[in-house]
């Protein structure tokens, strides 16, 4: 089983930057094998590709709707992900979610069904 956990959360108002973390555990998880992503859920939404690294297919998606704003990295040593979000917007607002999967194809990145271990999700809420 692998657990996640998201932090990094909290309020802002817009303009401002956020880091979220993801830190990943559990027994025969590989940290540099395993594809890692964030996905972000706002109020009476479906839930919203936000990016993605999968260095077994060397891909780093990112959505248009925070590209040039958002960036993704991981730091191996200590299995955590990070989400640098800046310039935040009001329509950022969302729990956020970090997934992660052993078996994600390039096709899958992208969608909520490609990914099968799930934290329990971070509030991100921006100010105007």
């Amino acid at each position: 089983q692998v657990q996640l956990v998201e932090s990094g959360g909290g309020l802002v108002q817009a303009g401002e930057s956020l880091r979220l973390s993801c830190t990943a555990s559990g027994s025969g998880f590989s940290f540099t094998r395993y594809a890692m992503a964030w996905f972000r859920q706002a109020p009476g939404k479906g839930r919203e590709f936000v990016a993605a690294i999968s260095r077994r297919t060397g891909s780093e998606p990112i959505a248009d709707s925070v590209k040039g704003r958002f960036s993704i990295s991981r730091d191996n040593a200590k299995n955590t992900m990070f989400l640098q979000m800046n310039n935040l917007k009001p329509e950022d607002t969302a729990i956020y979610y970090c997934a992660t999967s052993a078996g994600v194809i390039m096709s899958q990145l992208r969608s909520h069904s490609g990914y099968n271990y799930w934290g329990q999700g971070t509030q991100v809420t921006v100010s105007s």
